[in-house]
């Protein structure tokens, strides 16, 4: 079997956006030859990799496992060529996705080093960047940091991100300002195809049990425009954004801050003791002039997070 570069290109960018007109742009192609590319994979590979449905575009299981194996393909590929070609390659960025705080973290370290190539790749999060971060096929990963360590992987806090709740315009949170940890209770919590054991879950687990509301992990996950919709005609139902989260604009939905305490999601910056990229100091100084430490008196951070050490790193961090 022989694989096309092109198509596991095409393939991973559609794996990106989760959208063929989108991955179509980002290529520089027409929707119909990215069409033919995935086509041409799947046959080589006598299976399915990606599922077209009115709701948008899924992986398979299939995709979803072939997923980090063509990401090395390629970055294999690509330091092959680079490494005749001579020069600076792009910073190879790991996030779990392009709506989140970490990507705008990039975006504002781009615009302040806009000499910097950067490639902004998307997986599963911490246990798929740890493994890419000692491959070396991606330089820095964004992700909250949980268990154990690679020794070599070196990481510092990046941003504490303060949580607000989306709801409809019906729902009993509607009309307040400011919503505290203690009025969820009871409250349901829509997560649809969240990750058992990923990260994110085990903090949105560690919230529930705090504050005692409900996680509903239930039902496919069509992305994030048909959540606000199912949630704008809901008065029970509410979902947790990130400050940073870029959420689209909704006529029926309200955003909410959290307040007595402010829930804060930790994002951590990982990347390889070893790593000989240029631009990643840069990085790691702009990341830490950014970071604002935690503030015990205003936020809250799971007791696992300060157990294991964070806490101190959090305030320790910034001078």
């Amino acid at each position: 079997m022989e694989l096309d570069l092109g198509a596991i290109r095409a393939f991973i960018t559609v794996a990106d956006h989760l959208h063929f007109g989108e991955a179509a742009d980002s290529l520089g192609l027409t929707q119909q030859a990215v069409s033919k590319r995935i086509a041409k994979l799947e046959e080589s590979l006598d299976t399915r990799l990606l599922s077209r449905t009115r709701g948008g575009t899924r992986l398979t299981d299939e995709g979803s496992a072939f997923l980090p194996h063509a990401r090395a393909l390629i970055a294999l590929a690509d330091q092959a060529v680079e490494s005749l070609c001579g020069g600076v390659r792009p910073l190879r960025v790991d996030v779990l996705g392009t709506r989140l705080a970490a990507t705008d973290l990039i975006r504002t370290f781009h615009e302040t080093y806009d000499g910097v190539e950067i490639d902004v790749v998307t997986s599963s999060g911490l246990r798929s960047g740890r493994a890419a971060l000692t491959e070396g096929t991606i330089d820095v990963a964004f992700a909250r940091v949980i268990g154990a360590l690679d020794a070599a992987i070196e990481h510092i806090p990046a941003y504490l991100e303060p949580l607000y709740v989306l709801v409809g315009r019906n729902h009993r949170f509607a009309h307040q300002r400011t919503v505290r940890p203690t009025d969820l209770a009871g409250a349901i919590a829509r997560m649809p195809g969240n990750e058992p054991g990923s990260e994110w879950a085990q903090f949105y687990d560690d919230l529930a049990a705090e504050f005692g509301l409900t996680i509903d992990t239930s039902g496919p996950d069509f992305g994030l425009d048909h959540l606000l919709d199912e949630i704008a005609h809901s008065e029970q139902s509410f979902v947790f954004s990130g400050e940073r989260l870029r959420v689209p604009w909704h006529r029926d939905i309200v955003q909410i801050p959290i307040v007595d305490p402010t829930p804060t999601y930790p994002h951590s910056m990982l990347w390889h003791r070893r790593n000989p990229h240029p631009a990643l100091p840069e990085l790691i100084n702009h990341v830490t002039k950014a970071f604002r430490p935690f503030d015990p008196d205003r936020h809250w951070l799971p007791a696992s997070d300060i157990e294991a050490g964070l806490f101190e790193a959090f305030r320790g961090s910034v001078g």
